[in-house]
């Protein structure tokens, strides 16, 4: 008789969390654009961003761009702040927003897509599969270490490229053509 109820009950939180996770699933499939009329971005005490979107408060948003090398100031992506980071919805283009909203939100992205621009390279050691780099950036010198892997420097288009080291920390080269000759070939090892 115990080991029936406790089937019942099993039966019954499945059942419970099978229409939690439909909800769930037609909510995030549902897609939400926030505009000005009917989002409103502010300051926390804190130095974070919150959101009043209609009759719904949020004390703390992330601002995450879905296109960031190549549209990163459409599509923006607003989603909750914590470990889920669930998406709120999307701003179809920065301009549509009051001056004041945009700056704040910009303002949030450079901090999430801080990638140094990498300015004169220094130097470059390969050493058990990992490159030892050292560069003059947009920020003052710089060293990091990158995997000597295929995916540590792309090319973004004919000449700029991004390098990624073993932290996730980004750096751009806009233009590898107006790096120094010798600099290019420090990069051989890369292309």
């Amino acid at each position: 008789m115990e080991q029936e109820n406790m089937g019942m009950d099993l039966l019954n939180l499945q059942e419970f969390d099978e229409e939690a996770l439909k909800k769930e699933s037609e909510e995030l499939l549902e897609m939400r654009f926030l505009t000005k009329e009917n989002a409103r971005f502010s300051r926390t005490d804190g130095g974070f961003v919150a959101l009043r979107f209609g009759e719904k408060e949020y004390a703390r948003v992330g601002v995450y761009l879905t296109f960031p090398l190549t549209e990163p100031e459409e599509y923006i992506s607003i989603r909750e702040a914590d470990e889920k980071a669930k998406e709120i919805g999307i701003i179809e283009k920065l301009s549509q927003l009051d001056k004041d909203q945009q700056d704040m939100l910009r303002e949030q992205i450079k901090l999430r897509y801080f990638m140094p621009i990498i300015t004169k390279v220094l130097d470059i050691k390969d050493e058990y599969g990992y490159a030892y780099w050292n560069v003059t950036t947009s920020f003052g010198a710089c060293r990091f270490t990158t995997r000597m892997s295929g995916d540590a420097v792309i090319f973004l288009g004919e000449s700029r490229m991004m390098v990624t080291d073993i932290d996730g920390n980004r750096y751009e080269i806009p233009d590898f053509y107006q790096l120094s000759v010798t600099e290019r070939k420090k990069l051989d090892l890369f292309i």
